[in-house]
């Protein structure tokens, strides 16, 4: 059965040879580029057009037409191959069409070698684009899905393929349209439109328009078998791709001999085309089955289907283990968004249609009373659940996928990317190199709040933080569920209304001295180095980890003095190392310069700050971050506000995260809100204070 997918969907393939069926409303240019994990194209030898029609384990047609098939053999591809993405572009002279909202929407389907449907996805909503990526290919942990993208661009193919990182992307698209002109003779015009109906009011079907040129082997059904579940065909004797000759980067070369040394010709109508390689021939699979094992006289069932292959911690692009698990992470991240998108996409577009059948079936008077209006509301509904259920049932499927492989993933991160209850703290030792990223917390959404995705960011950080304390710009939107969390995980005292002032308070130093503890132990020892403002003197509690271990030299110094004192060092520091950096004079910096990287965490403000304190605050917050000098402030957004706009450039630079769960942060790209939990350590554990002494001996083992 064809899954039919909305934007945003994916869904898995169980076979790597397959076709992509493309249907239109008129001429278009079908196109294959050939990415890495974050959909970088290396350069045009990763497109497959027209003037390049075949790529190793793909081939494209030669021409612009109104229905295409391309081959794909998605075992053949190379292994830094990691998304196909299938582009269709409107042809210039080519038809009447300049964008694709002027026609029907093209259709795409991805169907087996004998026309199976797989999966199906037809681009509706399209307007002034003239190219579009239609759906994409994709490798995630081992295994090949199909994404519906539907992504357009009104600036043509060029803009696409700039997009998709290629330098070349003009000269390339000037390449394919050139291409498509010398095929110009051989477009295939859009089939006619149905004229007769059927007696249920819908169009009888037409047969197709004739094609008068001889297509090439993509545009031709392979009569095959269909392949087995786990992706390798048992009857394709092939190795590699759909290509009969061996592909080259500057498109189709000569015709190569057959073993017996002549030429072969086209196969006559009706014969299937043989995909396999000319100078590799595989044994042919015995055409008799083999019998299945049992009794004699047993019921025999159809085999079931290979389980999937499960999932494998650092299965991504990367260089290194720690890379590896880096995009794993945000792989995961985003196909939880997609699944999601689709699933909302899905349950909005049954309201409406339950919406317009019930506005249609009352909209007649007579239907309005009795029996037949019963009726027509109990259908209305019956459809809207069933395919809320379907959407549902996607959702779960791509859940229940994703839950599997955090399983695995997460026991394989390293300490930067860990949970502090991970077993890695236990054995964590002084970091040798920076790490190329730190967990920051988990993220959730509102339909699966058991799968929780790291919340990564790169080092050193770009922006600063800030951990908002005030009851007042803390919308408690969370519900029960994330409130039970917070009492069980965080240790906090909620209720089940908003927390308090002082809770909050307690809970965000707290996550502050979690924060800073990690980005100690993950640096090598000496590189990094913690400062903390307290005009009020009443975060020590709170810093008793850090100060006990002596990891922070001294309690910080309260009131203005000690406010002006750090800002004034750490603002002298940001200025001479930038002047070394320009002048490329390291060596010259003064012997009392920290080169060490720095964290300055501000708590009570604005408590102390004066207008030149507030101003080196902000200067510190822009230039910092580039000589390694970061912050983090915990305060309250609603007492800031009392300095009028000129702290709004300092909140804005800043990356909002609170002490307890809230659904705040928004990904820009679909707008889900996602719900952010703080990185603090399970209830009466002592993980960051063992951390912290390991941090402190070996910057003693350092210095001796």
């Amino acid at each position: 059965m064809t899954a039919e997918l909305v934007r945003g969907q994916n869904h898995a393939l169980d076979r790597t040879r397959v076709e992509i069926r493309i249907t239109a409303g008129g001429p278009v240019v079908a196109a294959v580029t050939l990415g890495d994990a974050q959909g970088r194209l290396p350069g045009t030898e990763a497109v497959a057009h027209p003037g390049a029609p075949r790529r190793t384990g793909i081939e494209v047609p030669r021409q612009a037409a109104a229905e295409h098939r391309l081959a794909v053999d998605l075992g053949a591809l190379p292994d830094a191959v990691h998304r196909v993405s299938v582009l269709l572009a409107l042809p210039t002279g080519i038809g009447a069409l300049t964008t694709f909202g002027a026609a029907a929407p093209p259709s795409v389907r991805v169907t087996d070698l004998d026309g199976t449907g797989l999966a199906g996805y037809t681009l509706t909503g399209l307007g002034a684009e003239s190219a579009v990526v239609a759906v994409e290919l994709y490798r995630r942990a081992g295994a090949w899905k199909v994404r519906a993208v539907g992504q357009g661009y009104a600036d043509g193919l060029a803009a696409l393929l700039r997009d998709q990182g290629l330098p070349q992307a003009a000269e390339l698209a000037a390449e394919i349209e050139e291409a498509v002109g010398r095929g110009h003779a051989r477009a295939v015009p859009a089939p006619a439109p149905a004229a007769a109906s059927r007696p249920d009011g819908h169009a009888a079907p037409q047969p197709p328009a004739p094609d008068t040129t001889t297509p090439p082997a993509a545009d031709r059904a392979a009569a095959a078998p269909p392949a087995p579940s786990d992706g390798h065909s048992a009857h394709a004797p092939a190795e590699h791709g759909p290509s009969v000759h061996a592909p080259s980067a500057h498109g189709p070369g000569p015709t190569a001999p057959t073993a017996e040394g002549a030429t072969p010709t086209a196969p006559p109508a009706g014969v299937p085309v043989d995909y396999r390689h000319p100078k590799r021939r595989a044994t042919p699979t015995p055409a008799t089955p083999t019998p299945p094992v049992g009794a004699p006289g047993d019921p025999v069932s159809p085999a079931s289907p290979p389980a999937p292959s499960l999932p494998v911690a650092g299965d991504a692009a990367g260089w290194s283990m720690e890379e590896r698990l880096y995009n794993q992470v945000w792989g995961m991240f985003e196909d939880l968004t997609r699944s999601v998108a689709a699933y909302r996409s899905a349950s909005d577009f049954a309201e409406s249609r339950l919406e317009q059948e019930l506005d249609t079936a009352l909209s007649d008077p007579r239907n309005r009373l009795g029996t037949a209006a019963d009726a027509a509301r109990a259908t209305a509904r019956d459809k809207h659940a069933a395919l809320v259920t379907q959407a549902r049932a996607a959702l779960d499927r791509d859940l229940a996928q994703l839950a599997v492989e955090s399983e695995v993933v997460e026991p394989a991160l390293p300490p930067a990317f860990a949970r502090w209850d991970s077993p890695v703290w236990q054995a964590h030792r002084s970091a040798q190199e920076r790490p190329m990223a730190l967990r920051l917390g988990d993220l959730h959404l509102p339909e699966v709040r058991d799968l929780r995705i790291p919340m990564l960011v790169r080092l050193p950080l770009e922006r600063g933080l800030w951990i908002d304390c005030g009851p007042d710009t803390y919308a408690w939107r969370g519900p029960d569920p994330d409130r039970a969390y917070a009492r069980r995980e965080l240790g906090s005292a909620l209720t089940d209304g908003p927390p308090d002032e002082a809770e909050l308070r307690r809970l965000s130093l707290e996550t502050a001295v979690a924060l800073a503890a990690r980005m100690l132990a993950v640096h090598p020892a000496g590189e990094f180095a913690v400062q903390v403002i307290d005009p009020g003197g009443t975060a020590l509690p709170a810093l008793a980890p850090l100060l006990e271990t002596g990891v922070l030299p001294a309690a910080p110094v309260p009131g203005a003095q000690g406010v002006a004192t750090v800002l004034e060092g750490l603002t002298r520091r940001v200025d001479l190392v930038q002047m070394a950096v320009r002048s490329r004079a390291a060596d010259a910096l003064p012997p009392d310069v920290d080169t060490a990287d720095q964290l300055l965490i501000v708590h009570d403000f604005p408590h102390g700050f004066d207008d030149r304190a507030v101003t080196r605050l902000r200067y510190l917050a822009d230039e910092g971050p580039a000589v390694g000098v970061h912050l983090l402030m915990v305060a309250d957004r609603a007492q800031a506000r009392e300095y009028g706009p000129v702290l709004d450039p300092l909140w804005r630079s800043l990356l909002r995260i609170t002490p307890v769960p809230d659904a705040h942060l928004v990904d820009p790209w679909v707008g889900h809100a996602w719900t952010y939990e703080p990185p603090l350590a399970p209830r009466g554990s002592q993980v960051v204070r063992q951390v912290l002494a390991r941090v402190a001996e070996a910057r003693r083992e350092r210095r001796s």
